[in-house]
């Protein structure tokens, strides 16, 4: 059973993305530092002083973990939020994501006949992420054509990324799950389990679509 030091993990989570908002990538990183640090003497402290704590090394790893997979795509998902275009950042990465969602869906119903990977997520085909692709490489061009003004080829590559990412996002919380044992990552979201559940691949997104709008369609 893992002890998690929860209170640093949760409030240094939110401390991440608010900074992130802020003070940008500098504030996220701040909070990052601090946060990691604030786990591994609190992970320390959990037994006292005169016990030695039990798996100490995989707990605080399991808790760096968790906020590289959450807590630093949600920084920089809040970063998005921030600007002049902070809007259509933000809508871009929705659309893009949904583009992903339902391509990957709707042929992976229609065709898919050759699972991606069985042992991870047997109803991903390989025919749901040629959907997947073909659906956010058009919402891509046009996200970037219509809301940026820019070369619709960067959002081509924008379209790309987002499915690669959205796809590995969403098998390796699968894989996350089966080390657990779990169906669902929670139940806060009836019939849709926990919010890692919906936000598998919008939180990886959420990095690639910032380093896009930030080094390739600068806004």
């Amino acid at each position: 059973q893992f002890r998690l030091p929860l209170v640093p993990l949760l409030l240094g989570g939110q401390a991440m993305v608010w900074a992130g908002f802020f003070a940008e990538a500098k504030g996220a990183f701040a909070a990052f530092a601090a946060t990691t640090v604030l786990v591994l003497v609190w992970r320390l402290l959990m037994a006292g002083l005169t016990t030695a704590p039990q798996n100490y090394l995989r707990d605080v790893s399991v808790a760096v973990f968790v906020l590289v997979w959450i807590a630093v795509p949600g920084s920089l998902g809040a970063m998005l939020a921030d600007g002049d275009y902070g809007a259509q950042r933000v809508v871009a990465l929705i659309l893009l994501v949904v583009c992903s969602d339902v391509g990957g869906y709707i042929t992976g119903v229609l065709f898919g006949k050759h699972p991606m990977a069985p042992a991870v997520s047997p109803k991903k085909s390989w025919e749901g992420f040629a959907g997947s692709m073909l659906f956010a490489i058009v919402g891509g061009a046009l996200v970037v054509a219509l809301l940026f003004h820019d070369n619709f080829l960067k959002g081509v590559l924008l379209g790309v990324l987002t499915v690669l990412t959205a796809t590995l996002g969403d098998l390796i919380e699968s894989q996350v799950k089966r080390d657990l044992g779990i169906k669902d990552m929670g139940t806060m979201l009836p019939g849709h389990g926990g919010f890692m559940d919906r936000l598998d691949s919008v939180l990886p997104t959420a990095v690639v679509v910032w380093i896009i709008f930030t080094y390739v369609v600068p806004t």
